[in-house]
This record gives structure tokens, C-alpha cells and sequence, in this order.
């Protein structure tokens, strides 16, 4: 399966187990878009990118790593 930019949730679950322990709060939107165009199972256009999508994944990365965080 190709993951795209509006499967914010699927992508942040990716992020998460490639860079544990991570605060996705702290990462640049530069990087971000960076890290999941190199995903291997990224398959959309990287054009495609807007913030409001990098802000969506960072907010799902965000929620994964604070119920992580809790443990």
C-alpha cells in the first residue's frame, strides 16, 4: 500500500516507529516533508505537500508520541 498526504494518521504511525522517542513538535516542516517523501511507502506526488498536511501529520505524530510519552 502507498501511503498519501491526507493519510496523516498512516504516516505518523510510520514516523514514529522510524524515530522513537522523537518530539514531532520539534521537527521542522522542512524535515518533515523531507522524512516522508523518503518513506518507502510514500507514493504521492511530493509536490503535493501543503502545510496544512505536514500540520496534520505532526499533530497524529504528536498524539502517538504523547501516548507513548504517558507509559
Amino acid at each position: 500500500m502507498e501511503l498519501k498526504w491526507d493519510q496523516a494518521q498512516e504516516i505518523a504511525e510510520v514516523l514514529a516507529e522510524n524515530h522513537p522517542g522523537l518530539n514531532p513538535l520539534q521537527v521542522r516542516f522542512t524535515d518533515l516533508r523531507q522524512w516522508v517523501i523518503d518513506l518507502d511507502e510514500f507514493g504521492d506526488d511530493p509536490g503535493a505537500s501543503t502545510e496544512g498536511k505536514l500540520e496534520a501529520i505532526q499533530m497524529a505524530w504528536n498524539e502517538l508520541y504523547e501516548e507513548n510519552s504517558d507509559d
